[in-house]
């Protein structure tokens, strides 16, 4: 990998959203894993990566719309493909870069990975305007699709 990943605590590192698309350009094992709810999938789209030969795997951290975490997190996770000791990198993405942490975090403790985190995430923090979508995966002009 030519990226080289932030430091963080409890998981591989942190990536920009470039740097998480050219580790998934260039590994046909690593995997992107979706993190946020199945309503911000529908209503905001998700990462394209047909032209990697791939898709996103989609994989809630937390539960829309309680917010309560996923308790099958895990299993889902496992359900992708990916293994625990696999060593496969896994890059997690959510909205802004908050809740993959975490979901990194986890799969790190359990054995998957190297897991990184995508900095600024599918669409970033809120801006000025109050609005998102000023940084992010879609931001940088990263291959999405609307489902």
């Amino acid at each position: 990998m030519t990226v080289q990943p932030r430091p963080a605590d409890g998981y591989a590192g942190d990536l920009t959203p470039t740097e998480a698309w050219e580790l998934l350009s260039q590994d046909p094992d690593a995997v992107l894993v979706d993190v946020r709810t199945d309503a911000e999938w529908r209503y905001v789209g998700v990462p394209d990566l047909r032209t990697v030969g791939r898709q996103a795997a989609l994989v809630e951290w937390v539960s829309y719309p309680s917010g309560r975490p996923n308790p099958r997190f895990l299993d889902q996770l496992a359900a992708t493909g990916v293994t625990p000791g696999d060593g496969r990198p896994v890059v997690f993405l959510c909205r802004s870069g908050q809740r993959s942490i975490g979901a990194a975090q986890a799969a790190t403790a359990a054995g998957y990975g190297p897991a990184y985190n995508v900095l600024e995430g599918f669409e970033g923090a809120t801006g000025p305007d109050g609005h998102r979508g000023h940084e992010g995966w879609r931001a940088a002009g990263l291959p999405w699709v609307q489902p």
